[in-house]
């Protein structure tokens, strides 16, 4: 079987991140793409002249052509505006709409038969873009932020209870943003829910701060916005997809019918394997938890039908040239 091949729309700090960690961990060849001449090609080039340090044995290209990207098994779209302080992910909206959408069009008329990881924020509605612009069956396409939202709400816990990261499971529930549900009970050290372990108040604090934990590196870097931990939040999904692990990761996926919701892209937990999306866990929720999880993906699907315009633009032009 031939290796696989990756491309990553967007040479920024979180796409160049994804690139490097993709090929790092030997999952496939990867192109970089970006309108921006010159520095997908410059970065690929850094990234590959230190391969023969890191040992890893991976093809590294960048380019500003669609062309160069034909034949991926994956489309890892993280092209898009950063958030900026005091800026919320719905105020992104409008304008990544247009970006991504352009950007997946382009990628689908050269790569028919790949999947679709999208990471543009805000994500939820940024998957529901992918997927009715390439009309791609809903389980080739879904979105990274559940993996990364339970990795911060891990690591908190992790140093809450002064316990190795490898001893915590945690499970976040809805849409990437303010409205996400990160799941206490549900959540484990060896084993023993969280409930069980660190007191109330302290559990809600580190609750609160896993749902701003993007807005708290945001107001700390002032420019810019994550990029280590959505990089890994990726290379953890390919992985899982390009080795057909079957592994059940918390990601942005369609809902038909699974929650009591139909037609919406919010993050619950997925099995991903060769197939993508291959099923969704369904988990029982309280009164109060059903009423959160509702209000998250009333949210997204709000920022949905503010983009009615912009959607209905972008289909029309599919597949054409940018």
């Amino acid at each position: 079987m031939g290796r696989k091949k990756v491309t990553v729309a967007g040479s920024g700090h979180v796409g160049a991140t994804v690139a490097q960690k993709i090929a790092e961990r030997e999952l496939a060849d990867v192109v970089l793409i970006d309108i921006l001449p010159g520095v997908p090609q410059g970065k690929a080039l850094d990234m590959a002249e230190s391969s023969p340090l890191e040992r890893f044995n991976m093809g590294l290209v960048g380019t500003n052509d669609y062309a160069d990207t034909a034949g991926s098994d994956m489309v890892v779209i993280t092209a898009g505006l950063a958030r900026k302080p005091g800026m919320s992910r719905d105020d992104l909206a409008a304008k990544n709409a247009e970006i991504v959408g352009g950007v997946a069009s382009q990628a689908f008329r050269h790569s028919p038969g790949a999947m679709f990881l999208v990471v543009t924020n805000p994500m939820d509605v940024m998957t529901y873009v992918v997927a009715e612009v390439t009309g791609l069956p809903k389980s080739r396409v879904f979105g990274m932020g559940g993996v990364l939202d339970s990795a911060r709400f891990s690591t908190f816990v992790s140093r809450e209870l002064n316990v190795s990261v490898e001893n915590v499971h945690t499970f976040v529930l809805g849409g990437h943003g303010d409205l996400m549900l990160p799941m206490a009970r549900y959540s484990t050290v060896a084993g023993v829910p969280l409930p069980e372990l660190i007191p109330a108040d302290r559990l809600e604090a580190i609750i609160r701060r896993t749902r701003d934990g993007g807005a708290e590196i945001v107001n700390l870097l002032q420019s810019g916005s994550a990029y280590y931990a959505p990089g890994a939040a990726v290379a953890e999904m390919v992985e899982a997809v390009f080795k057909d692990k079957k592994k059940i990761l918390p990601c942005a996926a369609h809902l038909a019918g699974q929650y009591g919701f139909e037609g919406v892209y919010t993050g619950v937990p997925a099995k991903l394997g060769a197939g993508g999306v291959e099923s969704i866990v369904e988990i029982p929720l309280s009164p109060d938890e059903k009423k959160a999880f509702a209000a998250s993906v009333a949210a997204v699907r709000d920022g949905v039908g503010r983009l009615g315009d912009v959607l209905a633009k972008l289909k029309s032009t599919k597949g054409q040239s940018a």
